[in-house]
């Protein structure tokens, strides 16, 4: 089983970055996926979820109206748009998914200057 995200890296205030997360050695299609974050010195918080056909999104608070968490179930993929991107946002974004069993990418750090 992997998890392998991509797309973070240095981005100015205001901003934008998509990131990826490719998934292989499951059934991708019946596992929900999520999006986490750790900032420094913090505890890993949930960014947005996604239900294993993409019907059904959820966000954390603070991401609302910037984040878009999408899925493209035939590429086994799992993406995070992130628009308006604030230095509080800076972090390491983990991959989840969630199903009979559950998995953890190895992160994609962001960093978003002042």
């Amino acid at each position: 089983v992997r998890l392998v995200e991509s797309g973070g890296g240095l981005v100015q205030s205001g901003g934008s970055l998509r990131l990826s997360c490719a998934a292989s050695g499951f059934t991708f299609s019946s596992y929900a996926m999520r999006w986490y974050r750790q900032a420094p010195g913090k505890e890993r918080e949930l960014v947005a979820h996604i239900s294993s056909a993409g019907g059904s999104t959820v966000y954390a608070d603070p991401m609302k109206g910037r984040f878009t968490i999408s899925r493209d179930n035939a590429k086994n993929t799992v993406y995070l748009q992130m628009n308006s991107l604030k230095p509080e946002d800076t972090g390491v974004y983990y991959c989840n998914a969630v199903g009979r069993w559950e998995y953890w990418g190895q992160g994609t750090k962001v960093t978003v200057s002042s």
